[in-house]
């Protein structure tokens, strides 16, 4: 009986918010469901990321539970390219991205810190996953500078955005074939001995067709449902009085990254802290190197570049999440503490955000 019930609550929440859309229902009502929905598609995409990742095997696995688990993101932030609102993409990303190295990353290590004294994991993959994110930091912040100090026209900023997208995708390449081929084994996690020792113990349910199949299936779900959350943004800003910076940086960062909260909390919750936080940083590093960059290229495409000119309140915190999360798992040991103290900075950071 209790595995049926998260696929019902999944078609139901589905249905709903298609016949919301459809029907043309409240758009409050509509966006609710939608969200609701989000977080299900969301779940259920993890999964089938998880079963599929099973087969794949662990680093090419843990690269598909980042970019699948930022599939809703990037579906989100593309119909808010195609619907021009992009100040809402910009802080949706900031919120992708503090979301990931604060709320995802500090959950994960407090409550693995509750269970188990004190977890440890790869260190270099720790030190260079923090320098890639200094990178991304530097990549928002030079551009942000020039323009706003009246060094650069628009027209010269979306070259500059267009160049430094193209870096940043570069970067993310040579990363992916660095981690996963040249120095797989240099970065491999600390607990693999032990996972190899039980290789039955989490055994998907799903053979590998089916794993597919349910992948295709849920990141198609994924792609209607942002459509139909994207639709009632702009009525929610403003019948709530919302900000576009505190919706797109904290509402649909939340909802987009449901599937990756759960999966890094109970990685963590087994005592493989380095898988959860691969998950946490790496879908950071996917938004900042990956995600942000094709958006720029997609607005290009469709007519309209959107540049990579963050704000200042957005470029200091990503900076400040950066920061923090760099100094936390630099030494490859964490504790619940100090996933108390990530989940303290975001919090400062949402009331700020809501404040705006």
């Amino acid at each position: 009986m209790k595995k049926w019930i998260s696929p019902a609550l999944l078609i139901i929440t589905f249905i709903l918010s298609a016949i919301g859309h459809y029907a043309d229902w409240d758009h409050t009502l509509q966006f609710v469901l939608s969200a609701i929905a989000v977080v299900f598609v969301a779940g259920f995409l993890g999964r089938a990321t998880e079963s599929v990742a099973h087969y794949a095997g662990q680093r090419l696995g843990g690269f598909l539970n980042a970019t699948f688990g930022n599939a809703a993101e990037l579906i989100i932030a593309f119909f808010l390219v195609k619907e021009g609102l992009f100040d809402m993409v910009k802080a949706s990303l900031t919120g992708s991205i503090i979301g990931n190295l604060l709320l995802v990353l500090g959950l994960s290590i407090f409550a693995g810190g509750m269970k188990f004294k004190v977890q440890n994991f790869n260190v270099t993959l720790a030190g260079l996953n923090g320098s890639l994110m200094i990178v991304a930091v530097i990549a928002l912040f030079v551009p942000a500078m020039f323009f706003n100090t009246h060094s650069i026209t628009e027209r010269d900023t979306d070259v500059l955005s267009l160049v430094v997208a193209g870096l940043l995708i570069a970067a993310y390449m040579a990363w992916l074939i660095f981690s996963m081929i040249t120095h797989k084994k240099y970065l491999a996690d600390v607990t693999v001995d032990s996972e190899e020792e039980l290789p039955n113990e989490h055994k998907p349910a799903w053979s590998m067709r089916q794993s597919i199949i349910y992948l295709v299936l849920a990141t198609v779900m994924v792609a209607f449902v942002s459509e139909w959350l994207v639709g009632t943004l702009e009525t929610l800003t403003e019948r709530f009085g919302f900000s576009e910076l505190f919706v797109g940086a904290f509402l649909v960062a939340i909802i987009g990254n449901a599937a990756e909260h759960s999966a890094a909390i109970m990685l963590a919750m087994k005592n493989k802290i380095g898988a959860a936080v691969e998950i946490a940083v790496g879908s950071s590093l996917q938004i900042a190197l990956f995600v942000a960059p094709v958006l720029i290229f997609a607005s290009y495409f469709m007519g309209n570049t959107m540049d990579i000119v963050f704000t200042t309140i957005e470029i200091v915190a990503i900076a400040v999440s950066v920061f923090i999360a760099k100094s936390i798992i630099q030494d490859g040991a964490t504790n619940w503490y100090e996933g108390l103290l990530l989940l303290a900075v975001y919090l400062i950071l949402g009331v700020s955000f809501y404040l705006v």
